[in-house]
């Protein structure tokens, strides 16, 4: 780890796990909010639906004819050569743990290479059970393996560089689930489901007056400081981990620019009013998918030395 190259690949690898095994979660839950709704959908209506997702979650993609359900989930969940779909970010997440393997823990290797082995049994049984088997797998998965993370790894730098990487897709994936509502398109999912898809049901009813406050909820999936799939939680967790890097690297700086994008962010986010949320969640999203991706771009600059990372398909650094 003294050598400057060496740490430089391994802070990468370790970046990309937290930020893989993050977008396979999200995309899983996601597509699990959609799924219900498509298979019951007219062909149209699943058409439309289905090429809206495809955007939101950023996959370029063109066909002849309808897309279905079957469409959306070949894409979506079981390529595993695009980083955007489920298989290939834990193929991605498989690939950089294997770089890793002095670093991280035996029993996140274990978890790792044990999803990446099991995903072609899993698939195959969902085509007779549904594909709610798939996901739920997955999402399972990604909690045991970040699990074992925060049981089996020292709060080092390389914890860091996990943690951030699982912060940056988190802010950017809850950003994506909240765009579809931007979209506005015909049988797209109503907002209790964006609760579920985003765990936070009961967290959210715990202090809510009622599952009809639409603006209720948009600010606490956008603005809530407490719950942890919240823009505004990630945004401060994010900085968080980037200070702390700082410190251990002797790079502090109070004009740091991948900082600033955080804080500008969160200064915007902190005062915001519940009923202000929805009026301006398009330019919100703006906001935040371009501090997603300013930020992504200047710490692959800063601490990997390499012109560009893997990325989503669609989007310029991120």
């Amino acid at each position: 780890m003294s050598d400057r190259g060496m740490l430089s690949r391994l802070a990468e690898s370790l970046y990309w796990i937290g930020r893989y095994v993050e977008r396979a979660d999200d995309t899983a839950r996601i597509l699990d909010s959609y799924i219900h709704r498509l298979a019951e959908a007219p062909m149209g209506e699943q058409d439309e639906t289905v090429r809206s997702l495809f955007t939101i979650l950023g996959v370029a993609y063109t066909a002849d004819g309808s897309l279905t359900v079957a469409d959306a989930l070949a894409v979506l969940a079981y390529d595993a050569e695009n980083p955007s779909a489920i298989a290939g970010a834990l193929v991605g997440a498989f690939e950089n743990a294997r770089r890793s393997r002095d670093i991280i823990s035996s029993e996140m290797w274990v978890a790792i290479n044990a999803t990446r082995l099991r995903l072609p049994s899993v698939e195959a049984t969902s085509i007779d059970l549904g594909p709610s088997t798939y996901l739920q797998f997955v999402r399972e998965r990604a909690a045991l393996f970040l699990g074992l993370a925060d049981s089996t790894m020292s709060r080092d730098d390389a914890w860091r560089f996990l943690m951030l990487g699982r912060s940056v897709e988190r802010i950017d994936m809850t950003a994506r689930l909240l765009r579809s509502r931007v979209a506005g398109v015909e049988g797209d999912p109503d907002w209790m489901a964006f609760l579920r898809a985003s765990g936070a049901m009961e967290a959210y009813m715990r202090g809510a007056s009622g599952l009809s406050d639409v603006s209720g909820i948009a600010s606490f999936l956008l603005i809530d400081r407490l719950f942890p799939r919240s823009v505004l939680f990630m945004v401060h967790e994010a900085d968080r981990w980037l200070l702390e890097l700082q410190a251990t690297q002797h790079r502090a700086s109070s004009s740091d620019p991948i900082r600033q994008h955080l804080v500008q962010a969160a200064t915007v986010l902190e005062f915001l009013q519940n009923d202000e949320v929805l009026p301006r969640l398009h330019e919100l999203l703006d906001l935040i998918e371009a501090t997603c991706i300013a930020v992504n771009d200047q710490i692959t600059s800063r601490f990997f030395n390499r012109i560009l990372a893997v990325s989503w398909m669609t989007e310029g650094g991120l």
